[in-house]
């Protein structure tokens, strides 16, 4: 596996290969918007991975909430994935139609639910039908299963949460939604809403961390990152219209190691519908730089000017790998 990839993400090759195996899942999570004209559960019923279930992302939810697809309790959610066939230690791949729309929340909520070997397919069932992969249209024979629901609480933003980051600034707010409706120009497409983003919030539209359906490798995805002005090193709380495209950021920063990042359930659909929230247009404030003197720096050099006189035999029962690092830090 190639150490510039996201370890989240797997191959249609490696899927095809596990497919049978014991204690191996794979999850159609296809959802889409009006705009998209798709319909999940149809393609679902038209073709799907082998053995593939059906993760319905508006029933496994909260529906009291008067938000669309909100998380639901831990125990409904462990009851209605256990009706799927899922267990919390299985090795779960998630997918849906172009690859990194609306996998990467379901991958979020089992990996909040406890589950830890959680994957999304690489390319989606887009690029397993062009790979002319294997596909079936009956069901598959599911036996129950029990999923242990150990909910990360701490990985969730609540509204009044947001309401305190807006507030204080103390965490960042990284934004998925397209560039026009961050800024405003464009309209919310869910009516009564308004258009705009939170202040402080930064840009990083879900679109742009996939071509053709691929994830892009994680120097990319470092460098856009950073571009959008989120520093790595300091908490991140993403969001969106629904949650579900909050997911494919949360998703990006976990690829790169970043583990204090949260998800703003209610997203949009909750913020922009209030009266009362900070609303602002127009693109994201610009980066401030920090200004700083001048670095000392101590220059060592090692010179190897001719072969060691006695060269150590290699432990044959070590396994060695030469990895290319990118932007190792200075110290």
């Amino acid at each position: 596996m190639s150490t510039d990839k996201s370890r989240f993400v797997v191959s249609a090759d490696w899927v095809e290969q596990q497919l049978g195996t014991p204690h191996f899942r794979i999850v159609d999570a296809s959802w889409y918007l009006p705009a998209h004209k798709r319909d999940g559960k149809q393609e679902y019923a038209s073709g799907h991975i082998p053995g593939a279930v059906f993760f319905d992302q508006d029933a496994i939810a909260d529906h009291d909430t008067g938000l669309p697809h909100s998380l639901p309790s831990p125990d409904f959610f462990a009851e209605e994935v256990g009706k799927l066939g899922i267990t919390d230690t299985d090795t779960i791949v998630v997918y849906d139609g172009p690859g990194f729309f609306s996998a990467p929340r379901v991958w979020w909520m089992l990996r909040v639910m406890g589950a830890e070997t959680v994957y999304v397919l690489d390319g989606g069932l887009d690029g397993w039908k062009a790979a002319g992969k294997p596909l079936e249209t009956e069901a598959p024979q599911i036996e129950p299963a029990e999923f242990h629901a150990e909910f990360k609480a701490n990985r969730v933003t609540s509204f009044s949460d947001m309401r305190a980051v807006v507030e204080t600034g103390e965490k960042q707010v990284a934004d998925a939604r397209g560039a026009g409706r961050f800024t405003g120009d464009e309209a919310e497409p869910r009516a009564g809403m308004r258009s705009g983003h939170m202040p402080g919030a930064r840009s990083l539209p879900a679109t742009a961390f996939s071509e053709n359906g691929h994830f892009k490798d994680l120097p990319t995805i470092r460098k856009m990152i950073a571009e959008a002005g989120i520093d790595l090193s300091k908490p991140v709380v993403t969001s969106c219209g629904s949650g579900v495209t909050a997911a494919v950021v949360t998703l990006a920063l976990e690829s790169l190691g970043h583990s204090d990042n949260s998800l703003y359930d209610g997203s949009w659909s909750e913020w922009g519908s209030k009266e009362d929230t900070p609303v602002v247009t127009g693109p994201a404030e610009p980066l401030q730089t920090e200004p700083h003197g001048p670095l000392k720096a101590h220059v060592t050099q090692l010179e190897m000017t001719s072969a060691p006189k006695v060269s150590l035999a290699v432990p044959v029962n070590i396994q060695t790998a030469i990895m290319r690092t990118h932007d190792i830090p200075l110290h």
